[in-house]
């Protein structure tokens, strides 16, 4: 699998469609390499001309500032915005709600403007303009799918409706936790807790999110983000339900379905 950077691309004189924002996540974690390469077949299937930055991408600066690093957040920053102006970048694709949210809303008063959509939404776009076809009667037709909304990307971006109709694409049958969409818990990852221990309490946020998913009846979990993903897996290991259940990315669930 050959995935074009913006460096080569610029060389040979194409513009992509698309510039696809990896992530710190999806470029160095096991598992959430998985969901990078599941979306990237996607993208190939359906011919969307896309690149990433490869090693120019830096970490947005996220956890930097949410940990309350102002001045590493605003390097960063700054060092990411010189490269994609330098591309002429204008529309950005990540499967990760923290790039998301900083790209889309925080980038913009350091001077780094862009059309920054989720995955979640561009697969759903994907999907209505017909783009991508499902298998009838695929690997999740009738299998229970519970889905767990990112902080980041529904209570900081109200984007609740797109993960669930690419996951009805599936014909899956749809189950919601008790605790869902504006009321959902955290996976206790945002904010910069994935990199830092919990405070002390009776039970950890991603065990009682992953409890809540299981008592759903649902075989697969979907998430729309690597560190739910992370959180939530921990949780049903938890539990020694692995077996059982599956975490799996929307990307992951698309890309297995498709014709």
């Amino acid at each position: 699998m050959h995935v074009p950077t913006m460096a080569e691309m610029m060389a040979s004189g194409e513009n992509p469609e698309i510039l696809f924002w990896v992530g710190c996540a999806g470029s160095f974690d096991q598992r959430a390499q998985r969901i990078t390469k599941a979306f990237v077949t996607i993208l190939d299937k359906v011919g969307i001309k896309y690149a990433i930055l490869g090693k120019e991408e830096m970490c947005t600066g996220d956890p930097a500032r949410r940990a309350g690093n102002e001045f590493m957040f605003q390097m960063m920053a700054y060092q990411n915005i010189q490269i994609l102006n330098g591309y002429g970048i204008k529309k950005i694709v990540t499967a990760c709600p923290h790039c998301f949210n900083i790209l889309g809303n925080e980038y913009p008063e350091l001077g780094g403007t862009y059309e920054v959509i989720h995955h979640a939404t561009f697969l759903q776009q994907l999907i209505d303009g017909g783009k991508i076809n499902m298998k009838e009667g695929g690997a999740y037709k009738g299998k229970k799918i519970t889905y767990h909304d990112s902080c980041y990307l529904g209570r900081a971006n109200n984007i609740y409706e797109a993960p669930r109709k690419v996951l009805e694409a599936l014909d899956g049958e749809l189950v919601e936790m008790k605790r869902c969409k504006s009321n959902g818990l955290c996976c206790g990852a945002g904010g910069a807790q994935m990199f830092k221990e919990e405070e002390p309490g009776t039970v950890r946020i991603n065990i009682e999110r992953s409890n809540e998913a299981l008592e759903t009846g649902a075989s697969i979990i979907a998430a729309a983000c690597p560190f739910c993903n992370t959180m939530l897996t921990d949780g049903v290991k938890n539990k020694e339900k692995e077996d059982e259940v599956a975490v799996m990315d929307i990307a992951e669930l698309v890309a297995a379905s498709m014709m």
